[in-house]
């Protein structure tokens, strides 16, 4: 396709998913469900799963798709546009996040990270030990020890950009249970790259990739929050004309963004948490409230959905072909949700937080959504599991953040939460949550 041939393309793409997602949303909506998760859904249907399997012709020619990328097809704009939507998103979630909630309950983010990581990561270094051995879900090439660290770290992954948006749809931005559970799920995401990196690293013989990832991110983090933060803070009376964000203030603002967007995807990590963190380090008050009132919009809106639909569309829920298949994932599932869902609650209870917040924790902590769909394409693609593995690993995926939002409201109910108040004004250096 030439120039021309692929923005036309686009166009016509851009509007079946954007009115797609919006049917699936109304539909989901009448189901419990908030409308990010009737995304992911919308994007998977969109892909060979469904469309591709009632209607392949009209499937490929709206979608056209080469495994090889070796033409320009619907990879070389959708990846790029998904990924700039995301990485937005991230960055106002990181500015709606309550770093002073996380200081003052501190034991129990720590203490539900931790959980979040390491019981469902013995869970699924046990099943792969079994599936190794068993069965042939794990290529030749693959190690039993690189067999149980993906797994394992297919196990530990939160969905932190679905867990924001079902956040912010239950109007938990603020509260307790929102802010634990956002912490929590971004260290344990960050744990769970960080992880990914070593098993590759070990995947290709080269362990200075897992070097340069773990010791970047931390540098980064270290950067971002402790030098660019602060001078950031002192910008502000340039950032900031008549009472509301300048222009130069907005542009700065997505600098840093996609510069962090930039560094952690090239070390290894993943775009949103570059965004994610610099979102945290933007100064708080005018700034932040200008900032998400001219980026999330449009970003919800319009580029966001373009993230699942092109995971969708890597999607091929048909290689679950067998009643054996349907065992090892319901196998799967089982160990998921006690070891994400259960551990994180006994956790939060552990800790002094009361049963129904930590409920609600426990569950919000179970949802993998796309990051999980994310590792496991990593996984197909560089032959760590098989095509059968993935399927299953993609049905535990959708049936995880499915049972999100239905059992949060049965467990933990549908009512107002508190949300902590704000930092003193003496305090406004510190994050904190803007409507």
């Amino acid at each position: 396709m030439n120039n021309v041939q692929l923005a036309v393309q686009f166009f016509l793409q851009l509007a079946v998913i954007l009115l797609f997602c919006r049917l699936v949303g109304a539909i989901a909506l009448h189901l419990g469900q908030p409308q990010v998760v009737a995304e992911m859904v919308a994007g998977v249907l969109l892909g060979p799963s469904l469309f591709g399997l009632v209607w392949p012709e009209a499937q490929h020619w709206l979608f056209p798709w080469d495994t090889t990328q070796s033409m320009r097809d619907t990879q070389s704009y959708l990846f790029p546009a998904s990924q700039l939507g995301l990485a937005l998103y991230m960055f106002v979630v990181g500015m709606e996040f309550r770093v002073d909630i996380v200081r003052n309950k501190l034991k129990s983010s720590i203490a539900v990270s931790v959980a979040g990581m390491v019981t469902p990561l013995l869970f699924g270094a046990a099943l792969a030990w079994i599936f190794f051995h068993q069965t042939d879900l794990f290529p030749k090439s693959t190690s039993l020890v690189e067999a149980m660290l993906f797994l394992g770290a297919c196990m530990c992954i939160t969905a932190f950009p679905v867990l924001a948006r079902i956040i912010h749809h239950k109007k938990l931005s603020g509260t307790m249970i929102g802010t634990v559970a956002l912490g929590a799920g971004a260290i344990d995401d960050a744990s769970a790259w960080c992880l990914l990196a070593v098993l590759l690293a070990s995947f290709d013989k080269n362990w200075s990739r897992a070097v340069a990832n773990i010791g970047g991110g931390l540098a980064y983090v270290a950067v971002t929050l402790l030098i660019v933060r602060p001078l950031l803070a002192r910008a502000k009376t340039w950032l900031v004309k008549d009472g509301t964000l300048a222009d130069a203030g907005l542009v700065l603002a997505l600098v840093l963004m996609t510069l962090g967007a930039f560094f952690t995807d090239l070390i290894g990590l993943h775009a949103v948490f570059g965004a994610f963190v610099m979102g945290a380090a933007m100064p708080r008050g005018v700034v932040v409230r200008d900032l998400i009132g001219r980026i999330q919009p449009l970003t919800v809106a319009l580029l966001l959905p373009l993230f699942f639909t092109y995971s969708g569309l890597n999607t091929r829920i048909g290689l679950l072909n067998s009643g054996f298949l349907w065992l090892m994932c319901g196998a799967v599932l089982f160990a998921a949700v006690v070891g994400k869902g259960v551990a994180c609650w006994l956790a939060a209870r552990a800790t002094g937080i009361p049963n129904r917040e930590a409920f609600g924790i426990g569950t919000l902590m179970n949802a993998r959504g796309l990051m999980e769909l994310i590792i496991i394409n990593i996984g197909l693609q560089r032959g760590i599991i098989s095509e059968g593995l993935f399927a299953t690993l993609v049905i535990m995926a959708i049936v995880t953040t499915l049972m999100t939002s239905p059992l949060f409201d049965r467990l933990v109910g549908s009512t107002t939460h508190q949300l902590v108040p704000e930092p003193e004004p003496e305090r406004a250096s510190e994050p904190r949550f803007v409507r």
